[in-house]
């Protein structure tokens, strides 16, 4: 198959808030996902601190692409195509609130299509992660305020982990860009009582 590069999305602003959170947050010891890694460009970046770096990616032609790129990526959905404990995992989730009617039905919509709330996909993605994040794990989700904040802290909160806004960037169209922290409940109890 050859690679169409136009079904693939390139970093953006959103991938460039998400690499500066990853890079925060990364250790060396730590094993990291990166779901949905588009280009590659988060999974790239964060191997340059640790080589236990994996990413997933449902669009073959954005995963040929990483793949090409030295990022070591498994085609599949989600985290469908794992198993095991992650460290840290990373998601630039798409949350583009998109109608049945709006869509293209190509590869690129994968990227950006959140559903009808925008947030579906992430709604699928969490309790995933929380399957596969270590104890003392994290997840750092790239999210907007289209998507509804207020919800998605909740839907953290439902799975026994909470959330913190980490990082933020405001766009020029008013759109907020948020990256949120996001860890089992546990962990943070535990802290409190040292």
């Amino acid at each position: 198959m050859k690679i169409d590069t136009s079904q693939i999305y390139f970093p953006a602003e959103d991938t460039r808030l998400l690499i500066r959170a990853a890079l925060r947050e990364a250790k060396l010891s730590d094993r990291v996902l990166e779901v949905g890694t588009g280009s590659g460009a988060v999974a790239k970046a964060v191997m340059g601190i640790t080589s236990r770096t994996v990413a997933t990616e449902i669009n073959p032609h954005a995963a040929m692409y990483a793949a090409g790129e030295g990022v070591p990526v498994v085609r599949g959905n989600l985290l469908d195509p794992l198993c095991g404990e992650f460290d840290l995992i990373l998601f630039n989730a798409p949350y583009l609130p998109t109608q049945p009617e709006e869509r293209l039905d190509d590869w690129l919509e994968c990227a950006l299509d959140g559903g009808a709330s925008g947030r579906e996909i992430i709604e699928k993605f969490l309790p995933a992660a929380a399957d596969h994040l270590s104890k003392s794990g994290r997840i750092v989700l790239l999210v907007s305020s289209i998507t509804g904040l207020p919800e998605l802290l909740s839907r953290c909160k439902q799975r026994g982990m909470i959330g913190i806004i980490a990082d933020s960037e405001q766009m020029e169209d008013g759109e907020i860009l948020y990256v949120l922290r996001i860890s089992h409940v546990c962990r943070h109890a535990e802290a409190a009582r040292l």
